[in-house]
């Protein structure tokens, strides 16, 4: 909780620092970056900091965060640190580096903001941070904790068993330990990272939804052509190639309750759908389960054939499904030409639903569920990429 001097200040400076958080985060990365290159090559996507997303998660976590100092919202807090403590975790932050973050972060509030910065603002501010921060540190710990390593230490190699086409752009990977031993065990809806040396010599890394049952002692992901890691994944990587990966994280994972469950996704958003569904096959799961997908076309979805049929092995499971293009097929059965609509879809008092796919669509889908009255504590995602959901709701 910040002091009663920090809490003031900061309300009072909040409309200044917001306006200008845009322009602060942007020259924050520049400046990190010329001083450790290594983190941009290495670390850092350079995907997201070309389109500038990065920046804007970045930029919409700070002022949430401290916004939520003056309207104190617990649930929003945890909402907000959780994925992104989820998103160090797979990555291996340590705690040594919020210090090359705060010292990065508050030149460029002081360069932005000038002689605005009186030594009060930047003492409140400053608070702000290593609240952020440690908090932060202290779920990343737990985090780490629960998956028996050390902090920062979730690399490991493993063996490419079988590629798989799931599309005409989607691959999938089945990989196993490269001793043979059964790889951890993991919380259906999880991901993990995969870190690959491009040709240019740099390190980068992306998040994968793990698309398999956790009880099988492998892991698969499915890889779609998007961006430099997958493309290079896609064209470069088959049977017995080894990769370097992260131990699973992310908090989109199913409650241990038999609330009826919505799971609703598009485009490769249906993989932690299909990990889920795998999952409760496996476990004879009798609870309602709506399932639906939205694609360009019957060609385009990935893990179509699967997502049949794991739903047609769950008793009280029903799917719709969305093609902007059906082709020589004609609608019926579940099967609708054009967007997702919810108009027509029942959803069961009570229900858990479960989103993942392009950030417009799930906002949309959001939207339909809370005017059909399912609570927005009810309602979980995914974002591959940064996050700037949790700074919009």
């Amino acid at each position: 909780m910040l002091s009663p001097t920090s809490t003031d200040v900061i309300r009072a400076t909040l409309p200044v620092v917001g306006a200008a958080i845009s322009d602060i985060t942007t020259l924050f990365y520049r400046r990190m970056f010329d001083a450790h290159p290594e983190l941009e090559r290495d670390l850092f996507n350079r995907g997201n900091q070309k389109q500038g997303e990065q920046q804007k998660a970045l930029a919409g976590a700070i002022a949430a965060f401290a916004a939520l100092q003056l309207e104190p919202d617990q649930a929003r807090v945890d909402l907000i640190l959780s994925r992104i403590a989820n998103k160090h975790a797979s990555l291996g932050i340590e705690p040594s580096q919020y210090a090359i973050v705060h010292t990065h972060l508050f030149a460029a509030i002081v360069e932005v903001l000038g002689d605005a910065v009186t030594p009060e603002v930047a003492a409140a501010w400053d608070e702000v941070y290593w609240l952020m921060a440690e908090t932060l540190i202290a779920m990343e710990a737990g985090l780490y904790a629960s998956a028996g390593v050390a902090a920062g230490d979730v690399w490991r190699d493993v063996r490419v068993r079988e590629r798989r086409h799931e599309s005409a752009d989607t691959v999938s990977f089945v990989l196993t330990s490269v001793d043979g031993a059964p790889l951890p065990s993991f919380a259906p809806g999880q991901y993990l990272s995969v870190a690959v040396r491009l040709p240019d010599g740099a390190r980068q890394i992306r998040q994968y939804s793990l698309s398999s049952a956790p009880s099988r002692g492998d892991w698969r992901i499915s890889v779609k052509l998007a961006g430099e890691v997958s493309n290079f994944l896609y064209h470069n990587v088959f049977e017995e190639d080894v990769l370097t990966v992260s131990t699973p994280f992310g908090d989109l994972v199913l409650q241990d309750d038999d609330a009826p469950l919505l799971l609703v996704s598009a485009g490769i958003g249906c993989t932690p759908m299909i990990g889920m569904l795998s999952h409760l096959a496996d476990t004879d799961d009798s609870r309602p389960i709506s399932v639906l997908h939205a694609d360009r076309s019957a060609s385009s979805h990935a893990h179509r054939a699967e997502l049949t049929e794991l739903v047609e092995r769950l008793p009280f499971a029903v799917m719709h499904r969305w093609y902007e293009d059906l082709g020589t097929r004609r609608p019926g059965g579940g099967l609708r030409e054009g967007r997702a609509d919810l108009g027509e879809v029942t959803i069961a008092p009570g229900t858990r639903a479960y989103l993942c796919g392009p950030l417009p669509f799930m906002l949309g889908i959001r939207e339909a569920l809370l005017a059909k009255d399912v609570p927005a504590e009810n309602i979980h995602y995914e974002v591959f990429g940064p996050d700037s959901w949790s700074a919009t709701v």
